[in-house]
């Protein structure tokens, strides 16, 4: 064979597009985005803003988008844009990554990924992952999320309709509320985010052996749904004197939830945010994890929630009403349990099932932790994500 038939093409460039590079909670584009091949396709973070606390990037090429400081330059910037397209300097400087296609997350900031795209003649696709499609178009449109977000549910549709404006949705559930908020079926492709198997794994004390802790992880928001976990917990106690509930997270309900803990002689103990590394080390100590989501006023409802998969690829079954984790991110009764949303005696009695029955217990940490290997497994994931960047560009 000749010395060209051993050469092997360059990696594609995908640009992967978040305004805010990057907030500590998104680790999951960040593991994305690192998983890929390096052989077919690399990224490219592109963004307006490096946050002050974000997530180490060392181990990705990052550009920003920077309109400089000038007045003339930020006003020249926003006519480009309202064009659909991006200043001649900026243009040169993506076009030099030589890329097949922006990627970007979050439905509100593909507004700001369109120009990029745009200008440098490449497909754009726009990953979805809840609360960008799960909200009402009236929340938006009341100006809830500012004057400028008052537009995003009609201009993310006008996107659906450009022949390069691709989506993809992360669950089942997610694709469903697009179709019905008006994005063509057949524009929206699924694949799951996935998670490193390798970091989570079960810890050394086994599932039965340890303590009654209930685990919550999660913004403490109205969606999250703690305080119905708060309140089942009264039951639980009942027949668990020794249970007891950890949250970690924190949020805008932290000091009602932690009110309405002591109000009712709940043991509750709320770490506050914590990095991933904690967060595992609670797992390792965990009997369930539970993930109580419900339905917001909003109509903002949990799109899948990684930390079902988490738990469960350390071995720690889960109970949850997530709309979509419930019925793709778990095994009723096979690695954990689903709930109806809201309903507190029927989330009792699935923790206190995983508190009592050790045997089935023990046997639902096996199958949860296989369930995510065989399913959820984020270089499988990431592979999935290349054929869809093949398939989109």
């Amino acid at each position: 064979m000749s010395a060209e038939g051993n050469v092997q093409s360059a990696p594609r460039t995908v640009l992967v597009y978040r305004n805010d590079l990057l907030p500590i909670s998104e680790t999951f584009i960040k593991e994305q985005a690192t998983a890929l091949s390096k052989s077919k396709w690399r990224a490219v973070l592109v963004g307006k803003r490096l946050l002050k606390d974000q997530l180490p990037l060392s181990e990705l090429k990052s550009q920003l988008l920077d309109p400089g400081q000038s007045r003339l330059g930020r006003i020249t910037w926003k006519a480009f844009k309202a064009n659909g397209h991006l200043p001649s300097q900026a243009v040169a400087a993506l076009r030099a990554e030589n890329p097949r296609l922006v990627h970007a997350h979050f439905g509100p900031d593909s507004l700001d990924a369109w120009p990029v795209a745009n200008s440098l003649g490449v497909p754009l696709l726009i990953t979805l992952h809840g609360y960008d499609v799960q909200i009402s178009r009236d929340w938006w449109e009341s100006g809830r999320a500012g004057f400028r977000m008052r537009f995003y549910p009609r201009r993310l549709l006008a996107l659906a309709r450009r022949p390069s404006v691709s989506f993809l949705a992360v669950s089942h559930a997610i694709r469903q509320r697009a179709v019905e908020i008006g994005i063509p079926a057949d524009k929206i492709l699924l694949n799951y985010i996935g998670i490193d198997v390798e970091k989570f794994r079960p810890g050394s004390t086994p599932i039965v052996e340890r303590p009654k802790n209930i685990l919550f992880v999660g913004r403490l928001v109205e969606k999250k749904g703690c305080q119905y976990l708060l309140e089942a917990m009264s039951e639980v106690q009942k027949l668990h004197p020794t249970a007891r509930l950890i949250v970690v997270g924190d949020g805008p309900l932290r000091k009602t939830l932690e009110a309405s803990a002591r109000q009712h002689g709940i043991n509750a103990v709320f770490r506050g945010a914590l990095g991933q590394r904690e967060i595992l080390t609670e797992l390792h100590a965990a009997r369930v994890f539970c993930l109580p989501s419900v339905v917001a006023e909003n109509g903002d409802a949990e799109g899948f929630g990684l930390v079902l998969l988490e738990a469960q690829a350390c071995g720690v079954p889960v109970v949850t009403s997530a709309l979509g984790g419930a019925l793709e991110g778990i095994r009723d009764g096979c690695t954990g349990y689903r709930f109806l949303e809201k309903d507190i005696k029927m989330l009792a009695d699935r923790l206190s099932k995983v508190l009592d029955e050790d045997e089935a217990t023990a046997k639902m940490a096996l199958e949860a932790r296989r369930f995510v290997v065989d399913n959820f497994d984020l270089r499988r994931c990431a592979q999935k994500l290349e054929e869809i960047y093949d398939r989109v560009q």
